[in-house]
């Protein structure tokens, strides 16, 4: 039975909240009584949120990063994780403040004129997330198995069945599958960067800014592949419906412990992300970066450079491992995504093994064809031209939050203090910026 909320902020709203994306798993978590198992209950979402930040598309930016540039880009990953951080915490104070999700505050903020093109935006963002996943779980099949590219993107859509399965025994079956993948990931990296041996002073100055990476166009595009691959769309969305799955009460007391928790949660989470980000350019720098090493952003290449170069079988094995755990964790949360979109833009309700096949065949269709035109050798390429669409697109996710979120007639009690929405409101202008500077080099033929 779906919780409704007794409380409702309609004087803040265009229209009434409806029932909740995401509704057949909203609110069924319950919270246990002692402040440390009601924490516990609550940790869960910002490690599903994490997982956009390490797919297969950030793969495809960090390798070339690294590899061409080699630790320089260090800082623009610290800084993007940070720019998450906050972002992800405003993503669950809208909402535990509002009870709605991103897109259904889009569409109960604004006329329809402006919420339905924010849909189609959010739509072209999650298809190009999904099309870097599934191109990605189908990369990883190969390297492991042998199998064919265009056979491998049709397997990822079982992954349908698999989120079928894992919520039909709970939400937190889900959760922990997630959470399990992500252990495997970071062992594997874990013993690929010891392979490697890194410069560690080298990757320790990586971490300090430098104007270079503005002035040079092509380290700024790799540099917004990065932004687009750690701070995407669609995870603002995602995380604003999934907090949801927690069955916290409607007294402002419980609300700020939901907030609290939930914002500890996704912090932590998502400084694992850098871990694993930082950990693929340092092993691309390390492994690739050099003279008379060519770029590497073709995961097929890093794959089969890997053995040679770190002088170990097992590195290429661990890669591959990495890569399919990395592939298969994000199609299972850009499909929830995909479903949170579609119900809070559109109010669409449908069986849940319909809704998830929609939004996978909308991702498989393009990656199919892409993959049969141009097989393995244009995948990299593509892999980072989403990352940049997906850095394109974020200005249309991250403005409408900061916006809410600023704003006490739709927060209530819960609205962001004044030094946040000072700091979420500079994020959103570094974005804007970096966007446009892009756009000018772009089409200035720079």
């Amino acid at each position: 039975m779906t919780h409704k909320p007794a409380f409702d902020l309609a004087s803040g709203w265009r229209g009434a909240r409806g029932e909740a994306a995401l509704s057949d798993v909203s609110r069924t978590i319950q919270l246990p009584k002692g402040t440390w198992r009601r924490f516990a209950a609550f940790l869960g979402p910002g490690y599903m949120v994490a997982v956009g930040y390490m797919d297969p598309g950030n793969w495809a930016t960090s390798l070339a990063g690294g590899s061409t540039f080699g630790y320089t880009l260090l800082v623009v990953a610290l800084v993007s994780n940070l720019m998450a951080i906050v972002l992800q915490a405003l993503a669950a104070r809208l909402a535990v403040a509002s009870g709605r999700d991103l897109a259904q505050a889009c569409r109960d903020a604004f006329p329809a004129w402006v919420s339905v093109p924010l849909w189609a935006l959010a739509e072209i963002a999650i298809i190009a997330t999904d099309i870097a996943e599934v191109i990605g779980t189908a990369i990883g099949l190969n390297l492991l198995f042998g199998v064919p590219l265009e056979i491998g993107v049709v397997i990822t859509a079982l992954d349908v069945f698999l989120i079928l399965w894992l919520q039909k025994k709970g939400f937190r079956w889900l959760e922990a599958f997630v959470i399990t993948l992500l252990g495997v990931i970071a062992a594997s990296f874990a013993i690929q960067i010891a392979l490697a041996d890194p410069d560690w002073g080298a990757v320790i100055k990586g971490f300090a800014p430098t104007v270079e990476i503005v002035k040079n166009p092509e380290m700024l595009y790799l540099a917004l592949g990065i932004l687009g691959a750690t701070v995407m769309p669609h995870n603002l969305y995602l995380h604003s419906a999934i907090v949801q799955t927690r069955a916290w009460g409607d007294s402002l007391p419980e609300k700020r412990e939901a907030l609290r928790y939930a914002t500890i949660d996704s912090t932590v989470a998502l400084m694992f992300a850098l871990l694993i980000n930082a950990s693929i350019l340092i092993l691309a720098a390390a492994a690739f970066h050099g003279p008379g090493q060519p770029q590497v952003a073709e995961l097929g290449d890093a794959h089969r450079m890997l053995g040679p170069l770190l002088g170990a079988t097992v590195a290429p094995m661990l890669f591959a491992v990495a890569l399919l755990a990395c592939g298969l964790n994000s199609t299972v949360t850009a499909t929830l995504a995909g479903q949170a979109v579609m119900e809070g833009f559109l109010r669409m309700r449908l069986a849940p093994w319909a809704r998830r096949l929609i939004t996978r065949g909308i991702a498989i269709l393009p990656a199919a064809g892409v993959t049969i035109l141009y097989g393995s050798a244009g995948t990299g390429e593509l892999l980072i031209l989403t990352q940049v669409v997906l850095s394109l697109q974020l200005s249309f996710a991250v403005v409408p939050l900061v916006m809410f979120t600023a704003d006490r007639a739709k927060m209530g009690a819960l609205v962001a203090p004044r030094w946040l929405v000072v700091l979420a409101t500079a994020i959103a202008v570094v974005i804007v910026g970096l966007n446009l500077k892009l756009l000018v080099d772009f089409f200035g033929g720079v």
